[in-house]
């Protein structure tokens, strides 16, 4: 069953239920496909470009060079083992995975805080 629907434009000289007016509105539609085509294409020839000349994209990895000193304190207050790693990071003023983030990089093993003086009872094992 095929129906006769068509569009009919008030403002603009488009009339789909007319084979002049299907045509155009068929180009246009064309037109736009290309385009969004052509528009996606863009960004991939200027990357596949930039890898081609050696670039890498992407935000750096590692630690910045202004930050290298606050790691290398992290990782000693982490070996030592006196403090949390809220308090390390506390004292350090860094967030608490900027101090993750920074002792992963020096490569230091991320284990469980165990100060035994400091620690609080575990809520879960105080009833059982």
């Amino acid at each position: 069953m095929t129906r006769k629907i068509g569009l009919k434009s008030l403002n603009d000289p488009i009339d789909t239920t007319t084979p002049q007016g299907r045509l155009t509105f068929n180009l246009f539609a064309s037109l736009a496909e290309f385009e969004r085509d052509v528009i996606r294409e863009r960004p991939q020839a200027g990357l596949s470009a930039a890898r081609a000349r050696g670039c890498k994209g992407g935000r750096p990895k590692g630690v910045p060079g202004n930050s290298e000193s606050t790691a290398c304190a992290a990782e000693t207050l982490y070996r030592e083992g006196k403090l949390s790693s809220r308090e390390i990071a506390g004292k350090l003023r860094i967030s608490k995975s900027t101090l993750y983030s920074y002792l992963r990089h020096r490569g230091v093993p991320i284990g469980v805080y165990r100060a035994l003086d400091n620690r609080r009872p575990n809520r879960r094992n105080e009833h059982a």
